[in-house]
């Protein structure tokens, strides 16, 4: 087994501003980071911080990109009862499950649980929006079908009933 990664050793607010130059200097420059962090008194080589910049550029990759393909979808089906969101927390929980049933004994417990009592969170907060949702829904229907019995008791005809129906509906 390979030994542990200094940088992973390092504490949060230097592994933090680590993170930040390896950004901001678009993931070059090791020989400078290097030496900015033996002066901080950390003694990391440029391969070991190239190993971990290369493993740190492209999960920040991959989440740029799917968080593009997230507004994309959000840009392309509006999602207003929250099914792409319930989805994707069916993901997280289908993804969590496989990784505590993964044998190779890696899984940081109190990550997970805090991940779980998240998504619970997530999926109470989904379905009180959903239901939300639904009363609005059902109070705009109900106001709609006043509409034409009003219309009606006022002599309107349907074109004008069926206005002052689509003007309550677009609330929908």
């Amino acid at each position: 087994m390979p030994p542990r990664s200094k940088v992973t050793a390092l504490p949060s607010e230097v592994k933090a501003w680590l993170d930040q130059a390896l950004v901001e200097n678009n993931f070059s420059g090791y020989e400078l980071l290097s030496t900015e962090l033996a002066e901080r008194g950390y003694s990391i080589g440029k391969s070991a911080l190239h190993s971990y910049g290369q493993g740190f550029e492209e999960r920040l990759s991959a989440l740029k990109m799917a968080s593009e393909q997230a507004k994309a979808i959000v840009t392309a089906a509006p999602d207003d009862e929250g099914s792409v969101n319930e989805a994707l927390m069916r993901l997280v929980q289908e993804h969590l499950f496989k990784l505590l049933m993964s044998e190779d004994g890696k899984i940081d417990l109190p990550k997970v649980a805090k991940a779980v009592a998240e998504l619970g969170r997530a999926s109470v907060v989904q379905k009180k929006w959903a239901a939300e949702v639904e009363v609005r829904r059902a109070a705009l229907q109900e106001a709609a079908d006043r509409i034409d019995a009003a219309a009606v008791a006022r002599g309107l005809n349907a074109e004008e009933a069926s206005f002052w129906r689509e003007q309550v509906l677009k609330g929908m």
